[in-house]
This record gives structure tokens, C-alpha cells and sequence, in this order.
């Protein structure tokens, strides 16, 4: 299951460029001060409360709503490979639970072609996510992403 080809039918997935080195990149996603300032759909601040970027290291965040209420997205490392890729388990309380969410990058001059899988356990709870909002969500996170490298980059 771990590799960028997965059954079509369990796997929502999103592919964006950014406007900046595949390093910056990475560290956007692997530096805990960096997660920070775009973790998260527009609207929603994040606090890192765990993140041990390792094989196995867990990862832990609280995205805090306008309105209050509190979001927990957690999950373990199963594969990085340095520069090129990121695949972990996931649960985004209270929404999304035993997910495996799958980050590649991969360098195209100054800028970096990046594409995010999340694998579901069946079909239909695949169905049931894209249907709750997974494009505009994770789209609003990745265009924040883009945002914050953007200003990294000046």
C-alpha cells in the first residue's frame, strides 16, 4: 500500500506545484515551527503538540476553529525517504479516522512538484469523505502551504 500507485477506488489524491526548492519544501512539512503556519484549512490555527519526524516518531496537532472548537490530527510515520517522500497514519478526529495519508515531492528546476494521497480502508468510506469536503479542505491547506513558502521564498 505504501507507493504512489494505489487502488483508485480507496485513494483521494491532490497534485499542486509550488512556486519554490524542493528543500523548503521539505522542511515545510518536516520542521515543527514551519507546520505551524499552515496545518490546517484556512481560518484555523495550529498547535504542534508532538512531532517526532521519524520512522515510527508520532505526530500530533490541535487545529483551533474560529468558533472554538478544537480538531486533533494525529497520526505515526511509516516511510520518509529523504527529499522525496512522506506516508503516515492519520486520524483527524472527530471527521476522518484510520487513514494512511501519502506526501511526494519531487524537484522541477525552483519549483516543486508535489502530490498528496489519502488511502481509505474501503471504497465507500472513500465515497463518504470526498462527499464531507476532502478537496475543498485539503485544497485550503495546500494553497495556506503555498502562501507560507511563498513568503519564505522572498
Amino acid at each position: 500500500m505504501n507507493n504512489q500507485q494505489q487502488p483508485n477506488d480507496r485513494t483521494l489524491s491532490l497534485e499542486r506545484t509550488f512556486n519554490a526548492p524542493l528543500q523548503l519544501v521539505w522542511e515545510a512539512w518536516t520542521q515543527s515551527d514551519h507546520i505551524a503556519h499552515w496545518w490546517g484549512p484556512k481560518g484555523m490555527q495550529t498547535t504542534v503538540i508532538e512531532h517526532d519526524f521519524r520512522v515510527g516518531g508520532q505526530w500530533k496537532y490541535s487545529m483551533q476553529m474560529p468558533d472554538g472548537k478544537e480538531f486533533i490530527s494525529e497520526g505515526k510515520y511509516l516511510e520518509i525517504e529523504e527529499l522525496k517522500k512522506i506516508i503516515s497514519t492519520a486520524d483527524f478526529k472527530p471527521m476522518t479516522e484510520g487513514v494512511e495519508i501519502q506526501a511526494f515531492f519531487e524537484a522541477d528546476g525552483d519549483q516543486t512538484k508535489f502530490t498528496f494521497n489519502v488511502v481509505h480502508t474501503t471504497a465507500e468510506y472513500c465515497q463518504q469523505q470526498e462527499q464531507m469536503g476532502f478537496y475543498n479542505g485539503w485544497g485550503s491547506v495546500f494553497d495556506r502551504l503555498g502562501e507560507f513558502l511563498q513568503r519564505e521564498t522572498v
